[in-house]
């Protein structure tokens, strides 16, 4: 999965860092890689946070068709932007409106790009499954990511997602028989997230 972001943020900082005049030629690299350090860190706090892994999945299966606008609405991204922008500010010495122009232009891009691959049937490069991997460190409880999605896709099928449906996907995730004590661990995260418990 990192080799999919790293890959679209070299595609899309070529204009939005390598051609920009705000952004001094010796610090292209640097400043990219501070985009992907910045995405990376925010998507595994937001992962790691109570009732995070939720709207993390959210945002990631919202489908492909979140323009860029929507996106840096979103408060994962917005959270992101902010962070990233007072790192290239600091770091780099960029004044507040070139680090907005190179957050502006490479977030929605860059998560864009990510999200239409996650959501691709045709692009088997990443999935939802490596994306939470990656950014919760391979600490996913046993939980499935994907098959998470594809029952809760079944399960909708009759229009209604109830406790049994829950129940079923929560047991085809986590292998089986395994119960999650007290609702609590990342399967509690990931149902708080999804109902919009804190």
């Amino acid at each position: 999965m990192l080799d999919i972001l790293q890959g679209l943020i070299q595609q899309v900082g070529q204009k939005a860092v390598v051609e920009n005049a705000d952004v001094p030629n010796e610090h292209n690299e640097g400043v990219m890689n501070e985009v992907m350090q910045g995405l990376m860190g925010g998507l595994s706090n937001q992962a790691n946070s109570q009732g995070g892994i939720g709207s993390l999945l959210g945002m990631l299966t919202g489908g492909g068709n979140q323009g860029g606008g929507s996106l840096m609405s979103n408060p994962i991204v917005g959270s992101i932007a902010q962070s990233v922008m007072g790192n290239l500010m600091s770091k780099f010495g960029l004044s507040g409106s070139a680090a907005e122009g190179v957050v502006g232009s490479m977030l929605p891009s860059v998560l864009g790009g990510l999200i239409n691959k996650v959501n691709d049937p045709n692009d088997s490069s990443v999935d939802v499954g490596s994306v939470m991997s990656a950014v919760t460190g391979g600490k996913t409880d046993g939980i499935d990511f994907s098959s998470i999605l594809s029952q809760g896709a079944g399960a909708l099928a009759d229009g209604k997602l109830d406790m049994n449906d829950l129940m079923n996907i929560a047991s085809g995730a986590m292998g089986g028989g395994q119960q999650q004590q007290g609702g609590g661990g990342l399967f509690g995260s990931l149902l708080g997230g999804l109902f919009g418990k804190k």
